[in-house]
């Protein structure tokens, strides 16, 4: 392996969308490829997953579920509350960045830092979609590290600007991976679950305040659950002008924030997989720029270890 950190992507991630949709569809590929004039993303570190295996998937969700959801038979108000519309091209990615946030999280075990250029689906629960999350890379991630004895224990480190209540209530009763989440606390979803540590910011948080909310929160979640890796959900939708943000954090809040993040985990000698969260500025250049800070910041941590 060479200096490069290891990324994850796969083309399918942005797949032929209406570009007057919420949903910044386009951002994915837009990211890899600012990554790659960078000279961030190459052939030679970028890995590409295929479709996570059903029996991975059903670790975190209703097979039931599974099932309707890929043969296009969810409810008409299941649908609504998906809040994409289904296509052969959702169905598809759906199933394969699962697969690409765990094949993250085993690069990171075997490098230290890996990131994932799309996931964090945190509002997926058990046996429905919400929030344009379909399944939840993050539990079937930490779900399928216990389970192959990959790991004895993980953190979910959130922090997009949205409460991760799907991968709470899916996880709240495993011990052994411990869930925390800084979000905005008027933000979606109205009805909050219950974190292992919920951490709220309130509307208009500025920058330095944030960052104190953040890095006191990530020490404290780190001793209460002494991981063997750290799953970061790095979402830039606290940005001050994202329109479903509601926070006042700057661009350089949020480099700083990745940065000492990434930082403190590798200080303490725990692996880092990355996911890239929320974000859903209708300039979508602008968002995947954002969406590289995180990546940007592990790679330069990345070239440290190296």
């Amino acid at each position: 392996m060479s200096a490069l950190i290891p990324l994850v992507s796969n083309p399918v991630y942005s797949y032929p969308f209406d570009a007057r949709h919420r949903f910044p569809m386009e951002k994915f590929s837009l990211l890899f490829n600012y990554l790659r004039a960078k000279g961030i993303a190459t052939e030679h570190n970028t890995f590409r997953p295929g479709r996570v295996r059903n029996d991975i998937l059903a670790l975190a969700h209703c097979p039931a579920y599974i099932h309707d959801f890929c043969h296009n038979q969810l409810s008409p108000s299941a649908n609504r509350r998906m809040g994409l519309p289904w296509s052969e091209g959702l169905r598809q990615r759906s199933l394969i960045s699962p697969n690409g946030t765990l094949l993250t999280a085993q690069l990171a075990l075997k490098h230290g830092i890996a990131c994932h250029l799309a996931g964090g689906t945190h509002h997926a629960h058990y046996n429905f979609a919400s929030g344009f999350c379909i399944f939840n890379d993050l539990a079937v991630t930490a779900r399928t590290l216990l389970a192959q004895n990959k790991v004895q224990r993980v953190l979910i480190f959130d922090c997009d600007v949205h409460q991760g209540d799907g991968t709470a209530s899916i996880l709240q009763s495993d011990p052994a991976a411990f869930t925390c989440s800084v979000h905005c606390d008027k933000n979606f979803p109205a009805r909050k679950a219950r974190s292992d540590l919920d951490i709220e910011v309130g509307v208009a948080c500025g920058d330095r305040e944030y960052l104190d909310l953040v890095v006191n929160g990530l020490e404290h979640a780190l001793q209460l659950s002494r991981p063997d890796i750290v799953l970061y959900d790095a979402g830039v939708d606290i940005y001050q002008h994202d329109p479903l943000g509601l926070l006042n954090i700057s661009i350089a809040g949020i480099r700083e924030r990745d940065r000492r993040v990434l930082t403190s985990c590798v200080e303490h000698g725990i692996p880092v997989a990355t996911v890239i969260g929320g974000g859903y500025d209708r300039n979508q250049q602008a968002l995947a720029e954002r969406h590289a800070i995180v990546v940007e910041e592990a790679a330069k941590l990345f070239a440290g270890l190296n």
